[in-house]
């Protein structure tokens, strides 16, 4: 088992849902969210099946909302706490060389895939806490006894690997991938007194609708290689940035 309660954005399709789909048997109980639930028949369908799977609407644009979400949260898991938030749901915007970079562009996608992650988080770390202090039995098959935060970056995110013949460009992407690993790094130092595990992870370059067709990597295979490396997190690596694979990436 990977965790006692995990809560998960951006299921609606590509990596998010291959989530829900392999995570959810590692899990006692599985938030799944997206903006609009009655449009994603594929998750409605793994909820229907499988009664661990709760389903929430969150609109990561919307942050006023968040107080909310925390509360539908606070009545699944109850005092028990949430032990797992995979802060997932992001977007690339096209067309992001210099010459066609908007500020709009870099707006929405700062708001997505850094604002919205550090936010949640902020409005489930009560849950957080209680989760990473709640009893949990040593001898247990849970891999995450306390509590953690995994957001999903991306090596293009990564200043020292910026170089050579692929830099450059993708810069709303780049950018606010950069500025989450930044979010991690600061959320690790705040939550290390709360026994809060918080790391990066780059779930590889997958065929999906961002990643593209040329990909190398299939949605299965990133999870399966993602979901090992959860299994292995351990506090020591709090504030870290890895790959799918468990490799340490430098920022």
């Amino acid at each position: 088992m990977l965790a006692r309660s995990i809560f998960l954005t951006g299921c609606s399709r590509g990596l998010g849902l291959e989530m829900v789909k392999q995570i959810h048997p590692f899990t006692e109980t599985l938030i799944a969210t997206c903006r609009n639930p009655e449009t994603a028949s594929e998750l409605r369908e793994l909820a229907e099946e499988h009664s661990h799977i709760k389903i929430l609407p969150v609109d990561v644009l919307n942050h006023e909302t968040f107080g909310d979400v925390a509360e539908e949260v606070s009545s699944i898991v109850g005092e028990q706490g949430l032990n797992l938030l995979i802060n997932n749901a992001g977007i690339s915007p096209r067309s992001t060389r210099i010459n066609f970079v908007t500020p709009e562009a870099m707006a929405e996608t700062f708001a997505v895939n850094t604002t919205s992650p550090l936010m949640l988080t902020k409005a489930l770390l009560p849950l957080l806490k209680a989760g990473a202090s709640s009893d949990v039995d040593e001898d247990s098959d849970f891999c995450i006894k306390n509590a953690a935060i995994v957001n999903i970056s991306s090596v293009l995110g990564s200043i020292s690997n910026n170089m050579g013949d692929r830099s450059g460009g993708l810069y709303p992407y780049r950018c606010s991938k950069a500025a989450l690993n930044m979010v991690t790094r600061s959320l690790s130092s705040d939550l290390n007194p709360f026994n809060i595990t918080v790391i990066s992870i780059h779930p590889g370059w997958v065929r999906t609708d961002m990643g593209g067709p040329n990909a190398p990597l299939s949605s299965q295979e990133s999870i399966e290689s993602l979901i090992s490396t959860l299994k292995e997190l351990t506090f020591d690596k709090s504030g870290l940035f890895f790959n799918q694979n468990g490799e340490e990436i430098p920022w």
